[in-house]
């Protein structure tokens, strides 16, 4: 047993002050507000709140951050990029990177990673030996950098739409499929999650998936009791061509085929119609939005508030990781939308960390974690409230000043299940920037 000491905690929505945590096999056993400080407690001094989830990651985009930022361009212009670096990894190199890309996550609080895994097969398209060799290099590197994973194992079939139809594949696309749905159903079954992992499921896009292709990919997760992601109208040429060759929308479509239900998430969901927002809603589906990329790739500001409404969760994904930074994430979903309508406090700043952490963790399958709750997995990440960015906070205004001002570097402690990985801000054992470094260079040199 081990037992936590919160100067400020975030519990049921609410700061409470000098919270005594104690904890068993990775889970709370109590939580005491207003307790005295023991000898044998752990202070936490600042502000604990339950440990984020990044509900959407393709872990090799880490190596890309700076590197499209030299030139003006697009989200097709971005891709191309895109394709150089997943044309050289193999699952070594990958191993290797995303150790260091999920340990930065560790970093910046988050408990548990949703990767949306694409990057299946050797360059040429033929399977490795072990044909789900790059799979299991990114669970081995959650493992090892001490966060749980949701494996978002990807169906990639086709090269794109137009009103013709499907496109080949071409290039680097080649590594991304299966071929077909029912290799992909047999492939994701050879895959053995620990207690640390889960295996849900994705469909890349209405782009890279036919209808019938999708309703495979459904009917595996519905059976499996796993979670279903895909990316929804992150860009107007998408909507532009699903409705040429499909006559409806991509969350139409997608309801077609019986996508449309609560373990469904919609990632982007940028460009809805308002018969779009009404079907999520009506599913009991979670968006995950993820600002920082929208916004690096230019894709506009999804409808958050008529989201919310609907009855639509929001959770936050890095995506691209431009940044990996859940306070950013978090802050930019209402600060983008002041800049849409015009207005302030639409999502309020505990609304925002429930974004960050309890409708992440639902969202990836993760349903006894997200809250400091009694027998929830013990995660906690604590914010300094005494940096540059956060000193002048009170008790009262804690949670606004960890939404709205910190960021990462504030973040002092992380644990999860129980397990302290980040102790004074530093992880407990990678050195983030200098392998971040290495494999990067590696890669792109």
């Amino acid at each position: 047993m081990h037992t936590w000491w919160c100067e400020l905690a975030l519990v049921d929505g609410v700061v409470l002050p000098d919270v005594l945590v104690t904890v068993a096999d990775g889970r709370f056993e109590t939580i005491t507000p207003s307790a005295s400080d023991t000898a044998d407690a752990t202070r936490l001094p600042g502000l604990t709140v339950p440990g984020f989830a990044n509900a959407h990651s393709h872990g090799f985009h880490r190596a890309l951050r700076s590197r499209v930022q030299a030139e003006r361009g697009s989200f097709w212009t971005w891709r191309d990029i895109m394709y150089t670096a997943a044309a050289r990894l193999e699952p070594d190199s990958y191993h290797r990177l995303a150790r260091a890309v999920f340990a930065e996550m560790a970093m910046a609080g988050m408990s548990v990673v949703g990767e949306f895994h694409y990057l299946h097969h050797q360059g040429n398209g033929a399977t490795y030996d072990d044909p789900n060799a790059m799979g299991h290099a990114l669970m081995q590197a959650a493992a090892d950098a001490g966060i749980r994973i949701t494996m978002l194992d990807t169906l990639y079939l086709h090269g794109g739409l137009n009103e013709q139809g499907y496109m080949p594949l071409a290039g680097a696309q080649v590594r991304f499929t299966d071929e077909t749905a029912e290799r992909w159903v047999d492939r994701v079954g050879r895959l053995q999650p620990t207690t640390s992992q889960r295996v849900g499921a994705a469909i890349h896009s209405v782009r890279a998936v036919d209808p019938e292709s999708m309703a495979a990919v459904v009917e595996w997760a519905s059976g499996n009791g796993a979670p279903l992601h895909a990316h929804v109208s992150e860009q107007v040429a998408e909507n532009e061509q699903c409705l040429a060759a499909h006559d409806r929308t991509p969350v139409e479509l997608l309801d077609s085929v019986g996508a449309l239900e609560t373990n469904f998430t919609a990632v982007h969901a940028t460009h809805l119609t308002s018969r779009d927002i009404e079907l999520l809603g009506a599913c009991n589906c979670t968006v995950c939005m993820c600002p920082t990329t929208e916004r690096d790739l230019g894709d506009g500001i999804g409808p958050t508030p008529e989201l919310v409404t609907a009855g639509v969760a929001l959770s936050l994904g890095s995506d691209s990781h431009a940044v990996i930074d859940q306070m950013v994430e978090a802050r930019a979903v209402e600060l983008d939308e002041r800049l849409r309508s015009q207005s302030r406090g639409i999502h309020g700043a505990a609304d925002l960390v429930e974004m960050a952490s309890s409708n992440g963790h639902h969202s990836l399958g993760w349903d006894d974690a997200g809250a400091i709750a009694v027998g929830n997995r013990a995660d906690l990440t604590t914010i300094s409230l005494t940096t540059e960015r956060t000193a002048g906070s009170s008790p009262a205004t804690a949670v606004e000043a960890a939404v709205f001002a910190s960021t990462a570097s504030d973040i002092t402690s992380v644990i999860v299940d129980g397990e302290q990985i980040v102790r004074d801000g530093h992880h407990r054992n990678i050195d983030v920037a200098a392998e971040l470094d290495a494999s990067i260079q590696e890669l792109l040199q």
